[in-house]
């Protein structure tokens, strides 16, 4: 794996390495402040108009074929099929492509998204809407664990294969792929009355933060690793030449 990842590092300056790092770095920042900044204004009741103007928005569509795929949605984002999809994941990124430091990633993050999300709902204890409710689910709301879930490992998957991904369209197809389910999901739960649209906001921002930070430390290490054996292939090739 160590291999891999140098040699896919080779032939990449070492400025965008650095801005690729730096990069996502400032993205996790931004999603720590924008969560902060949601979890502020739910706290103060400022977006108590937003939140009812959204669910109506929502629930306005309501109809039995409607519910039914909301209903799919939700059962997607649901711990049972994560798990499913997570396995998979891992099988394939250690028995198909070897990457082992790259499985690591992986299930840091996804382990560490649900720990961080009992943690802040802990903190806010923020109760469901009792407004339309059309499934029945205990514990408190704020962030949604579903949006967080879908953002990490949607996140996640895009980010892994995205290296693997070489022509423009494919790309742009994983991207369509994977924020199609993650707003789906999110969708799907205020759909069914059970968040708050500053739940699903606030659930994307956390985990925003929590995959960027992960992904930052993960380069940042690779950028580590790589250095002292470039350079010492770099001492060979010149040892070579000058013989």
């Amino acid at each position: 794996m160590g291999n891999y990842m140098v040699i896919g590092y080779e032939g990449v300056n070492d400025m965008n390495v650095k801005f690729q790092i730096t990069r996502v770095f400032v993205f996790s920042l931004f999603s720590l402040m924008f969560f902060c900044l949601v979890a502020i204004l739910m706290r103060a009741d400022k977006l108590v108009d937003f939140d009812r103007t959204v669910i109506g928005a929502v629930q306005s569509q309501e109809a039995p074929y409607i519910t039914s795929i909301m209903k799919f949605f939700t059962e997607i984002g649901s711990t049972k099929i994560v798990v499913i999809l997570c396995l998979f994941i891992i099988f394939f990124l250690y028995k198909v492509l070897h990457h082992r430091l790259e499985l690591l990633l992986f299930i840091g993050v996804v382990v560490g998204t649900p720990i961080l999300n009992t943690l802040l709902k802990e903190i806010f204890q923020r109760a469901r809407p009792d407004l339309h409710r059309l499934i029945e689910i205990g514990g408190y709301s704020f962030p949604s664990g579903h949006a967080m879930n879908a953002f990490t490992v949607y996140g996640i998957l895009t980010f892994l294969l995205w290296r693997h991904i070489f022509n423009r369209s494919g790309r742009i197809l994983l991207l369509l792929f994977s924020s199609f389910f993650i707003i789906m999901i999110g969708v799907s739960r205020i759909y069914l009355g059970v968040h708050y649209p500053s739940d699903i906001i606030g659930g994307y921002f956390a985990s925003g933060f929590w995959l960027a930070a992960s992904i930052w430390f993960f380069q940042w290490y690779m950028e580590r690793q790589r250095q002292p054996q470039l350079a010492s292939r770099m001492l060979k090739r010149s040892v070579k030449t000058s013989k």
